[in-house]
């Protein structure tokens, strides 16, 4: 569901300590207490809040019939808003806010592509998109979320969500054994490790080559006999430290 975001107005002291320093402010302000625990403190003039402290350790706020308080604080560092009236106070549901893609199939609400995510604004459910992935406007016809353009050498369209359709095993079917190792012949084999896929020597652990898969689609071949790769810094071989074409250079 989504979160809640806090505003709180009035007659204030705002008080900030940190080691060597300190700023004493009063005024009119509106105060703003964000999901991740950010503070902002605005007052009337421009964008820039006059004080705010970023995702401190911990926020309180205190409320009565008498006014509020707001204390975040920061390993050393200490920020404390003191109303002298009773103010104003109200809380707001908040989300992801990001390009529109589609509605969830479950909840109906709004889908939207909110940085290397596929977030909806209802249930608050979330995809996460490998790197250079590009969201379509087709939906899959399994679950009914959005599809995916992923680039690894081949070009695949999947489900956004991984549980419908693997990238992993996609890119495996397409790529595996499918060039040889530069040092001693045989096969590469797609493998995983820590999240990242990339293409390793059948031989390991007597021959140790590998590479990285890049995001882009295939470009030809390298001099040296490896796939060159398209991606959105230029031309590059699939052997990152080849000197015939490393990352960012021009095509073949």
């Amino acid at each position: 569901m989504p979160a809640t975001l806090r505003v709180l107005a009035g007659d204030c002291t705002t008080r900030f300590d940190s080691p060597g320093d300190g700023l004493l402010q009063r005024g009119h302000v509106v105060v703003v207490v964000k999901p991740d625990k950010t503070v902002l403190v605005h007052d009337r003039g421009g964008y820039q809040p006059v004080t705010w402290l970023t995702r401190p350790d911990s926020v309180t706020v205190e409320a009565d019939d008498d006014g509020f308080a707001v204390t975040a604080r920061d390993g050393e560092r200490t920020l404390r808003v003191q109303s002298h009236d009773v103010g104003r106070r109200v809380a707001f549901p908040v989300t992801d806010a990001g390009t529109p893609v589609g509605d969830c199939p479950d909840c109906g609400a709004a889908l939207v592509r909110a940085g290397g995510d596929v977030v909806c604004l209802g249930c608050d459910d979330r995809y996460g998109l490998p790197a250079g992935a590009t969201v379509t406007d087709e939906a899959c016809p399994d679950c009914g979320l959005p599809t995916m353009r992923v680039a690894r050498g081949d070009v695949f369209e999947l489900c956004v969500d991984v549980a419908c359709e693997s990238l992993n095993d996609a890119v495996r079917d397409a790529l595996d054994r499918r060039f040889d190792c530069p040092d001693c012949g045989r096969d590469l084999r797609v493998r995983r490790h820590r999240g990242r896929l990339f293409l390793g020597c059948d031989g390991y652990p007597d021959c140790k080559t590998a590479f990285s898969i890049p995001a882009g689609e295939f470009a030809g071949t390298c001099e040296c006999g490896l796939p060159l790769f398209e991606t959105a810094s230029g031309v590059r071989c699939l052997d990152g430290t080849c000197e015939r074409h490393p990352p960012g250079t021009a095509g073949p």
